[in-house]
């Protein structure tokens, strides 16, 4: 039977939009305006431009707006394949084979290295990242730990540090002794003199690496040769757009050293890796993969380089620093997201970290789900099989956009000072990172940037894991510092085990709940899940009628610290004879759940837990009274001292 075509002239076809008035940015701003004013939000707020009580502010000083539309149009981001390659550089995407899925390893004896680098090529792994040298694995044994593998099939990524060259030669010495011969070689040596000088806190000399790494290139036109390790500013807590600045200095300082040492543009250009960082924070990973092909594009343009000799090996890796040691199997959600975010920017390798790593040297379970992760976003999801599935998205290519601007200026700002290794040199980028890193760890601070299972939802009865030390996390002291956005939370959380581990009995505070439980059951909670984030639990003692039963229960609990929880209409009432009752009971800090009230205060009251409240340096504070004979009352403020000195941490 033939059915008739519905056309838009049909009179049957439903017109779904009848009725309904028209959609304008201007009736946008109307409905946003009303429902923020029944928020709370100041009139004068409102008044131009009421998006913009929405809008983020990112880190790199520009604003991700609530909304986007094709208002203004937005620049042509051209098609896969075609200059500036923000879309990628082949036609076809990924969709023929995936991305290239990359392990890391870190294993420093070689009978160990040797099994697990069969288990994963044989189970979807296409490429191995090894660490060589220091404290990792012996360069004398790397030819051992290579046995089983088939280097003309699976390439061999070096992370030699320091050691390079002896890593680069036992690792060529591994080519001859299989039979590979020179011109089928595909490894990379990953020598990075940027990176190594920066972690050691030395001057970076770029003279005898990159000599090197020339002699080594002869005669072997599929081996790569260095890393633009952007990773090195990530791993400090710097933004996106220093990320992408450092990452293309370091590539165009290789990119001249190696023109200077013999190699022509094109040649040195395609023996240079990019190395970037993936969280949890999707769009922002796809705009940053896409904005950092469209900058080495320029680059390569200004060097007088055809198109088809523009493009970049752009390997991604889950980010460390997001990695947390509590509750740490949710880091495979971070990393599953990281990677799916990867995945759809168009990185070339794609290196997910197992869920323990932050915790020491992943074990051989946590191995085979981040392998996983990548297999199924690839087989089962058919993640690869779309062609930059990101492209067109207004949000997207705005963000792309912006990030491209600000890294740009930031590169720009690198080169204006001599260049990658004299930033590194004097200081400047660390300075700069350093900025960026204490915006962020307020931010952390004060939950404006929450983590899941350590500043939110902690579980404070979890068994913490435990693994042997992973070398590949040591630092040296006084070298461009390693952090992990947690540690302040998981700093607190250790105390609270340790006096467990040596009592028998947590850090514990008590809850003052007055009223009914319908009144102080919400800021009760809310209590509770800030305390567990620095490792302190709660005596709950159910609703106290007054302040009287208050204090009496208080004195009974054997608490130091009281926080008192209700609604605002029952501490109109009792709050104030309720923190005089409490700190007559004996009590050496008194809480209130809820905003700073100054009669509140002059009752007793020391610290007032809210939300945008400084937790990390309250939890401090509190940890201080209950491992220690803190003084009965502290001077009157706000909020408690300010944390401890919070310089560097891993």
């Amino acid at each position: 039977m033939d059915v008739p075509e519905r056309g838009a002239g049909d009179p049957s076809t439903p017109n779904l939009a009848e009725g309904f008035p028209e959609a304008t940015r201007d009736r946008w701003r109307e409905l946003v305006a009303g429902v923020l004013r029944k928020s709370g939000v100041a009139e004068e707020r409102l008044a131009d431009a009421p998006e913009a009580v929405l809008a983020t502010r990112t880190y790199d000083g520009f604003d991700i707006d609530p909304l986007y539309t094709g208002e203004p149009a937005a620049a042509d981001p051209g098609f896969p394949g075609q200059p500036p390659f923000t879309r990628g550089y082949r036609p076809e995407g990924a969709a023929t084979g995936g991305w290239d899925i990359r392990a890391r390893h870190t294993d420093t004896d070689p009978d160990t290295l040797r099994r697990r680098l069969h288990t994963d090529l044989m189970n979807g792994v296409g490429s191995l990242w090894i660490s060589v040298g220091g404290d990792a694995l012996p360069t004398a044994s790397l030819g051992a730990a290579l046995t089983d593998v088939y280097l003309d099939l699976a390439p061999v990524v070096l992370d030699p540090g320091p050691d390079y060259a002896d890593a680069s030669r036992a690792l060529l010495e591994a080519h001859a002794d299989s039979g590979v011969p020179d011109g089928r070689i595909i490894a990379h040596l990953g020598i990075d003199p940027l990176t190594t000088a920066a972690r050691a806190g030395g001057r970076p000399d770029l003279t005898d690496p990159v000599r090197l790494a020339v002699e080594l290139a002869a005669d072997r036109p599929g081996l790569g040769l260095l890393v633009a390790d952007g990773t090195l500013v990530h791993e400090a807590g710097g933004s996106e757009a220093q990320e992408l600045g450092t990452a293309i200095a370091a590539g165009t300082a290789y990119l001249r050293a190696l023109h200077e040492a013999g190699l022509d543009a094109a040649d040195a250009a395609r023996r240079i890796e990019f190395r970037l960082a993936a969280n949890a924070d999707q769009f922002s990973v796809i705009a940053k993969l896409r904005a950092v092909r469209a900058m080495w594009n320029q680059v390569l343009a200004a060097c007088g380089l055809a198109p088809d000799q523009r493009a970049m090996r752009l390997h991604a890796t889950t980010s460390g620093a997001m990695t947390t040691r509590r509750d740490p199997h949710v880091n495979m959600l971070r990393t599953t997201v990281a990677c799916f975010a990867a995945g759809v920017g168009g990185a070339d390798a794609v290196t997910v970290a197992p869920y323990d790593s932050a915790v020491g040297l992943p074990d051989d379970f946590a191995r085979r789900i981040a392998r996983n992760t990548q297999s199924l976003l690839i087989e089962e999801s058919h993640l690869a099989q779309v062609i930059d599935p990101a492209g067109g998205s207004f949000y997207i290519e705005a963000l792309t956009r912006d990030l491209y601007r600000a890294a740009w200026s930031f590169f720009q700002e690198l080169e204006g000072s001599g260049g990658a290794a004299e930033a590194l040199a004097h200081g400047l980028l660390r300075e700069r990172v350093d900025e960026v890193w204490e915006r962020r760890r307020t931010d952390i601070a004060h939950r404006r940037a929450p983590l899941t299972g350590v500043s939110e939802f902690p579980d404070l009865d979890e068994t913490p894991l435990v693994r042997p030390p992973d070398p590949a996390r040591a630092r040296t002291p006084g070298g461009f510092p390693v952090r992990r956005y947690a540690q302040d939370f998981e700093d607190l959380r250790d105390r609270g085990d340790a006096r467990t581990g040596d009592t028998g009995h947590r850090p514990t505070a008590f809850l003052a709940t007055l009223g009914p439980v319908a009144a102080h059951t919400a800021r009760a909670s809310f209590a509770a899940n800030l305390l567990a984030a620095g490792g302190i639990a709660v005596e709950r003692p159910g609703p106290l009628d007054d302040a009287h039963d208050a204090g009496h229960a208080f004195a009974a609990s054997g608490c130091r610290v009281a926080v008192i929880c209700s609604s605002d209409k029952v501490y109109a009432e009792h709050a104030e004879t309720a923190a005089r009752a409490l700190r007559e009971a004996g009590a050496r800090r008194v809480l209130l759940a809820g905003p700073p009230r100054d009669s509140y205060r002059e009752a007793g009251v020391d610290v007032f837990a809210h939300r945008g409240c400084d937790a990390v340096a309250l939890l401090t504070d509190l940890m201080d009274v209950l491992l220690s004979d803190a003084p009965a009352r502290p001077s009157a403020s706000d909020a408690p001292r300010p944390a401890a000195s919070r310089e560097e941490i891993a």
